[in-house]
């Protein structure tokens, strides 16, 4: 198949709209739905990322995607109980499954930003992930291979309309990549930098200078990451996975800001208040998972005033007060930062650390790079000066 027509463009006023090549077939297959322009942009996009993270660390990995930047990525590491439980994914059998742990993470870290994602498994799609995709609202999922028990299950949902994608993993872009905009045509060599290299780790300007396996891993998927993120872009990772991601910014602190309320909130899902909370058995999942991030916000009485909590919980629960919330964050530890471009300011490094970032990796090259050290030697962070910018438009 050299094209395939699709309903609309962006939007449903931009017709005529396709995709196509100018040489060769189509590396993929649409075995289920209709996909469409955006979803083939998060389909791409996310493919190449999940792919990239295989390479790179040699364990299953799986992407959320929304509007073309991830709202979660995540290698398939072993699950605590109390992950399991935040991600909803208690109730399934998983652990026998790294590609199924690893979508179980992405979609996890960011529920409200994950809600209605495409899915980019580097993996063959088994069904422990179709069960978890069967429950979620999402709009496809791209993978280089698909079970037969998979694929029945996937194919039943959306009344048969679930956008299922079947990638070559052998495919290879060419070298330079175009794209027009206002008519114009726009060339450039597509980005094939080795972000696993450890020459990234070599230029190490801070006092403290060192770098666990763990945190050269973590850094390597932030970094990954970034590059399949609109920038500005900023991204923090624990334990194998994406705990917040700020994309799109045009100020580099509103990024990191962005980010790192993500990782707190993430952080703050696993508060035994917010574990516990009494929710009635027939909310739905989204109601759930919305009601979770107002009661974390300062905005709580949306949820816990008299004639609003009777929606959501058998009974009233205590609030989550701010003392308690800054007591928990506090507890984050061992946290990585990635940018896809230099911290211009140490403000950054004063945000990252209130949300636990011990490790960074940036480009470097400020000229006020002096003030960013400063302050990771304030606070005994290590970072690494990477030399590489990660700018994705």
């Amino acid at each position: 198949m050299k094209e395939l027509e699709l309903k609309y463009g962006c939007n449903p006023n931009q017709k005529p709209s396709r995709i196509f090549m100018q040489e060769g077939e189509l590396p993929i297959e649409v075995l289920g739905g209709r996909p469409g322009y955006i979803n083939f942009l998060d389909a791409l996009n996310a493919w190449q990322l999940v792919k990239e993270l295989k390479a790179a660390t040699g364990i299953a990995a799986a992407a959320s995607f929304k509007h073309v930047s991830p709202a979660g990525a995540a290698i398939g590491l072993p699950m605590s109980d109390t992950l399991k439980k935040i991600y909803f994914v208690d109730d399934l059998d998983i652990d026998s499954s790294p590609i199924a742990m690893a979508y179980a993470r992405a979609r996890g870290a960011d529920r409200m930003s994950s809600y209605g994602d495409f899915v980019a498994l580097s993996d063959t799609c088994d069904k422990a992930t179709a069960l978890i995709l069967k429950r979620e609202v999402s709009d496809g999922v791209i993978a280089p291979d698909f079970t037969e028990e998979a694929l029945e299950i996937l194919r039943a949902k959306r009344k048969g309309t679930y956008n299922i994608i079947k990638i070559s993993p052998d495919y290879r872009p060419e070298p330079i990549e175009r794209k027009q905009v206002f008519g114009i045509t726009f060339e450039q060599g597509r980005n094939e930098i080795d972000l696993s290299s450890p020459a990234l780790f070599e230029n190490i300007p801070t006092q403290n200078k060192a770098f666990t396996p763990e945190a050269r891993r973590d850094l390597m998927i932030a970094l990954i990451t970034l590059k399949y993120t609109q920038s500005n872009s900023v991204c923090y990772v624990k334990d194998g996975q994406a705990i917040g991601i700020g994309a799109g910014q045009q100020s580099r602190i509103h990024c990191t800001r962005l980010a790192g309320n993500k990782a707190d909130i993430w952080w703050l899902r696993q508060h035994e208040k917010v574990m516990n909370l009494p929710f009635k058995t027939d909310i739905r999942r989204a109601d759930r998972d919305n009601t979770i991030d107002i009661y974390i916000s300062d905005d709580s009485d949306d949820v816990l005033a008299d004639g609003q909590w009777q929606q959501f919980f058998t009974h009233q629960p205590e609030p989550l007060t701010r003392e308690e919330k800054r007591e928990w964050i506090a507890q984050n530890s061992k946290v990585a930062l990635g940018s896809d471009a230099f911290f211009p300011f140490g403000d950054n490094i004063e945000r990252a650390h209130k949300s636990g970032v011990e490790y960074i990796a940036q480009a470097g090259g400020s000229v006020r790079d002096d003030h960013v050290i400063m302050t990771c030697d304030k606070y005994g962070i290590a970072m690494a000066f990477t030399g590489v910018r990660l700018f994705h438009h």
